[in-house]
């Protein structure tokens, strides 16, 4: 019997992905990017939020909040 290895966390999350995640909508996560509230780079055509930069974007809202 093999084990069944869990997959890796993503470190390049789809904007569907941070939507999801911070429950908004797909204009809001855009809104944030542009004002470089939250991170993102580009490859190609495809626009991306490294986890990391979706976690410090958390904890900046957390440290705001307090």
């Amino acid at each position: 019997m093999g084990s069944v290895s869990a997959l890796p966390e993503p470190k390049l999350l789809t904007v569907p992905e941070v939507m999801s995640a911070l429950r908004l909508s797909r204009f809001k996560v855009y809104d944030l990017i542009r004002s470089g509230e939250l991170e993102s780079i580009t490859i190609g055509r495809a626009r991306r939020v490294p986890a990391d930069a979706l976690d410090a974007f958390i904890a900046q809202l957390r440290e705001d909040a307090a």
